[in-house]
């Protein structure tokens, strides 16, 4: 069994870089801004593209939207075991090259499609391929910088990433969406040229050397304090998709349902979230080093996204669409916490699996939409709109926070053993 309290070494620790701004968390972080690009894109073009392909009913539109929404989803799941797997047995780079190339050419596909099963089958590819990025960059990230400072690495990466959902909007918004899914692609493709200047994990190559076995994600099932430990990873994500699959994805319907002064649209909702993720990342990583806590970082935070999800759901009837984009804006800061979190499922387990729970962990998190949706749909029926968001964020929010506050504290953990069978 494995012993993350006293970690067996590898080898000798390898040389790391001492810098935060060092090429491999720059490229990470670009990788990362170009993934949340063609992630968020769907939900910014959604109105725009479901009428351009002839579905014009309100209520079609929100049915084909979270069935779009759930086929993406799927293929992050598939995507998230698929890399993480290959991310430990073959390599950090190599799940990269792969996913971005993957996500890149089905993106520009998006672009050309005419039928509604034709957008929902490239939607689950690009989800298999927009699964591997960011694991497999925190992953990187995690293992290439000192412990005392890769907090500040994937603070970095995720404040620089989670701006591309800005970008979407801005292009989304002036050349269309199905110039929008040709421009993300092309900046995926783009992004593989600097992919050459990064090498593998030290962490990695080292345990490739041991007769450990690597990525075996089983191993995640056959030992119930790690299958625990590995649950509640999982569980301390869900929240945010929640708010941004349901609450800002079906924003416009929201707004209706509230009574809100003016058009809300799914775009500018998108916009205003991911603007205040950029700062709500840099925060929580922030306090996490600041406070040499990530559990304590996470449990703020979870605090602070429940008085937000309150605010939006019972305290903007009849306001003014200004006032909800500015809602829109703080539930984003509050939520602002997702590389905090893959940061700590990194930080919990060793170079053998680590990949494979680092990318997996925010893919079925984000996969997580596939649950949410449905219910929040069967709900919405005795409860109205309102009702059934209240009840799954409750639900959300307190199963993560009971999540985190049950998991071993993991800031300055030393990253260099493996997990043993």
């Amino acid at each position: 069994m494995s012993n993350p309290a006293a970690p067996a070494p590898i080898l000798p620790p390898e040389t790391k870089h001492t810098s935060v701004f060092s090429a491999v968390v720059i490229v990470a972080a670009l990788g990362y801004f170009v993934d949340i690009y063609d992630l968020i894109l769907f939900s910014i073009v959604r109105v725009q593209s479901l009428n351009a392909l002839g579905v014009t009913d309100q209520a079609a539109v929100t049915s084909q939207g979270l069935y779009l929404i759930n086929m993406q989803m799927g293929g992050m799941l598939l995507g998230g075991i698929l890399w993480g797997v290959l991310g430990d047995k073959r390599g950090r780079i190599s799940v990269l090259f792969g996913s971005i190339l993957l996500y890149s050419l089905a993106n520009i596909a998006n672009g050309f499609v005419q039928t509604i099963d034709q957008y929902a089958w490239l939607r689950l590819i690009a989800g298999i391929g927009l699964a591997g990025e960011l694991g497999a960059g925190i992953t990187l990230v995690a293992e290439s910088l000192p412990k005392e400072k890769r907090g500040y690495g994937t603070m970095i990466v995720a404040t620089v990433g989670v701006s591309g959902a800005m970008l979407a909007y801005w292009v989304g918004e002036r050349f269309g969406w199905r110039n929008a899914y040709f421009i993300g692609g092309g900046l995926g493709l783009a992004l593989l040229l600097l992919r050459v200047s990064v090498y593998e994990s030290g962490m990695f190559e080292q345990a490739k050397r041991s007769e450990a076995v690597r990525g075996r994600f089983l191993d995640l099932f056959t030992n119930g304090p790690r299958l625990a430990k590995y649950i509640k990873c999982l569980l301390i994500g869900v929240p945010l998709w929640f708010v941004v699959g349901i609450l800002i994805t079906l924003a416009p319907e929201f707004g209706r349902e509230l009574g809100v002064q003016g058009e809300v649209t799914a775009g500018l909702a998108v916009f205003w979230c991911y603007f205040g993720l950029v700062f709500g990342d840099f925060a929580s990583g922030g306090l996490s080093q600041i406070w040499r806590s990530r559990n304590r970082a996470l449990q703020v935070f979870l605090v602070f996204c429940g008085l937000m999800v309150a605010a939006y759901l019972f305290g903007l009837r009849g306001a003014s669409t200004t006032t909800f984009y500015a809602v829109c804006f703080v539930l984003g800061l509050s939520v602002g916490f997702w590389a905090l979190f893959v940061t700590v499922a990194a930080e919990q387990f060793g170079t053998n699996l680590r990949a494979t729970v680092a990318t997996t962990a925010p893919n079925f998190a984000r996969g997580s939409v596939i649950i949410l949706a449905p219910t929040f749909q069967l709900l919405t029926g005795p409860l109205g709109l309102i009702g059934s968001a209240a009840v799954l964020g409750v639900v959300s929010l307190l199963i993560a926070f009971w999540s985190v506050s049950t998991l071993p504290e993991s800031y300055g953990k030393d990253l260099d053993y493996l997990e043993v069978s």
